[in-house]
């Protein structure tokens, strides 16, 4: 039985507009998928870059060392590739360089075949007024899903 694992980045939406979505897979040691397995990850600090080779990197993503790794044990916070087809990464370099948009992820999770996956998303950065906007409409279906209950 495969435990659904499912981490998502809250404050994803709220910072920035989110564009095109991708699934990603992610090279990892074994230490670090055990971690992940166990739910014991964050995304909501990380970014993703590329260097000059055109390689995909996830940055200042959070995995917790895992419990019985000992010696074997991985670093918290390190760089990890990422893995798209050369088409995808190719669209998201020129997007990424020409309009200037940035590249966050969204969710970590595990595929059927076992596998950790991540969804990214290309986004562009909210103003404070878009964000004000947000909350604001937020409340109003708040007040509208209440008086539509009574």
């Amino acid at each position: 039985m495969i435990k659904k694992v499912n981490i998502l980045n809250k404050k994803a939406k709220f910072e920035y507009e989110l564009l095109d979505q991708y699934s990603a897979g992610i090279v990892l040691t074994g230490t670090e998928i055990k971690s992940i397995r166990d739910g014991k990850t964050s995304i909501s600090d990380s970014f993703c870059e590329f260097n000059d080779l055109g390689e995909l990197f996830i940055i200042n993503m959070f995995i917790d060392e895992y419990l019985f790794g000992n010696q074997f044990n991985h670093q918290t916070r390190s760089q990890r590739k990422l893995l798209l087809n050369k088409n995808e990464l190719k669209k998201l370099l020129k997007e990424v360089r020409n309009t200037g948009l940035t590249i966050i992820p969204l969710k970590v999770f595990i595929s059927e075949n076992g596998f950790a996956k991540i969804l990214i998303s290309l986004a562009k950065g909210k103003k404070t007024y878009d964000k004000r906007h947000a909350i604001k409409n937020r409340e109003n279906k708040i007040q509208l899903d209440r008086l539509k209950k009574k």
